[in-house]
Formats: structure tokens, sequence, C-alpha cells
């Protein structure tokens, strides 16, 4: 008997082929959402390629795994970089690195973000910044540097992952708040900078998920958050993975400078 493929690797791999050549990259893919979003990728036959400031030996495994398997059919469709999204120039080098190696860029996912919660008269100025930096700067920093290839291309998908408190606010996230707004507001501004070159630019806004940040919440604050969602349940990363999943297809061709709340319907 034959060992049980993982999910991603099913509808894509049956009877085996040769990758097409798309190239897709990842902030933030080494856990949660990030790594939903290159399982979802790699159904869809990307080559991934996932940049995280951390990659330690789960990320590492995963890769080894996915390739492992890969090599049956001749395809090598996961691979990983280290990178500090706050250091421009070092997204620039992470950048120019995958296009000399693959020649291209067909979808770039800026999934890279970090919290720091506190309400704001006891909120520091160094975990303003960090926020800031991280979720907003680190979306500017790897989509200057993706463009420039994705204009010669004349084609590209950038799909930024937000936040529903980017559109509601949140007592508490001042900073998560603020930065996930600027990333809507980058959102839309680039989609119509940069339409007419034939790339897209949308933003998936997810709401209550089921991540390592949200398990630090205590069981009052969990029943809060389940009381504003009118499906009475928390998301998982792979909802969230299949909304980017739609945005990098043939499917959304034709949407740009939109916004995709994946929420259970806490935001209406």
């Amino acid at each position: 008997m034959s060992e049980e493929k993982p999910e991603y690797m099913k509808e894509s791999w049956q009877g085996g082929f040769q990758l097409p050549k798309r190239i897709a990259v990842v902030t933030g893919g080494a856990r949660g959402i990030g790594r939903a979003i290159v399982e979802e990728l790699l159904q869809q036959r990307f080559h991934v390629v996932f940049l995280d400031y951390s990659i330690g030996e789960d990320a590492i495994a995963f890769a080894k795994d996915v390739n492992e398997k890969a090599s049956a059919y001749k395809a090598t469709p996961l691979s990983y970089e280290k990178l500090d999204v706050t250091d421009g120039a070092a997204a620039q080098v992470a950048i120019d690195k995958i296009v000399a190696e693959h020649g291209q860029i067909d979808v770039l996912v800026n999934n890279a973000g970090i919290t720091r919660d506190g309400l704001l008269m006891r909120m520091s100025e160094a975990d303003w910044d960090a926020v800031l930096d991280t979720n907003l700067k680190g979306v500017f920093n790897v989509t200057k540097a993706a463009i420039r290839p994705m204009m010669s291309q004349k084609r590209g998908k950038i799909i930024n992952i937000a936040s529903v408190v980017g559109l509601t606010g949140n007592p508490g996230q001042a900073n998560y708040s603020a930065s996930k707004a600027g990333v809507i507001g980058f959102t839309k501004s680039i989609a119509k900078e940069i339409g007419s070159r034939g790339i897209t630019v949308n933003a998936v806004a997810p709401g209550f998920i089921e991540t390592d940040m949200t398990a630090k919440l205590n069981e009052a604050q969990r029943a809060a958050m389940l009381a504003q969602v009118p499906l009475k349940r928390a998301g998982t990363p792979r909802d969230v993975a299949r909304a980017v999943g739609f945005l990098a297809s043939e499917a959304a061709d034709y949407i740009t400078g939109q916004v995709i709340v994946v929420d259970g319907g806490m935001v209406m």
C-alpha cells in the first residue's frame, strides 16, 4: 500500500508531473497562517519560497519532507530563506536571489507580522515601532523589491495579509490596528499604481483565527470573541489560505484593490 500523501499534495501530484514554472514567495511562511498559505500554493503547483525571520527545525523538516516526496516527480516545489522584513536592503537581496535562481516571481504573499499588545497609555515606543516596522514597513520593503521583476514580466499578483482590526480597531491593539489599516491603504494605492502593468494587488483580512497568537487568550477572552462571530467558531489558518489561494489563481485575474474579509461574519 502506498504512503498516504499530505492534503496539499493529493490533488497536485496524482500521477506525477513536471512542476510548472510558477514561483510564489510567502513571507512569515514558517508557521501558522503562513504555513497554511505555503501548503495551499503547493497544492496549486507553485514552486514556493518562504521567507521568515526565524526558520526552526520544524520548518526545515517540513521543507525536507515536501522535497523528498517531490523528488520522485523530478520537482522541487519548496525552498526557504531567512529574512528580517524590516531590513529593506536584505529584502532586496532576498528577492534578487529568488529572481536570479528562478527567473521570475508570479505571486508575492506579504504575511509576516507580530503583535505587541497593550493599552496606549502603557505602550512603549519600542513596541509601537516593532509592530509598525514589521507589519507595515515590511510589506513596503518586500513589495518594493518584488514589483520591478513583476513589471518587467507584465504580470504578477501581490496579496497582503491585513486584519479585521485594521477595519474596526481594537482596544489594546492601537499599534497592530494602525499597521493593518496601513496595509489596507497601501494595498489600494499600489493596486492603482501598477494595475496597468498587469499586476493585481489585494488584501485578505482574517478575523478570529486559531493561531499561536490567539492561543494566548484566556477562556473569557475567547468566549467574548466567539460571541461576535455568527458562525460560532474560530477560523483556521486553512480558511485564510483558501482565500489567498483564490486570489493567487486565474479565477481572480480581474480582481484588484480589494479586501477579502475571512472572519465568519464577525465584521459586517
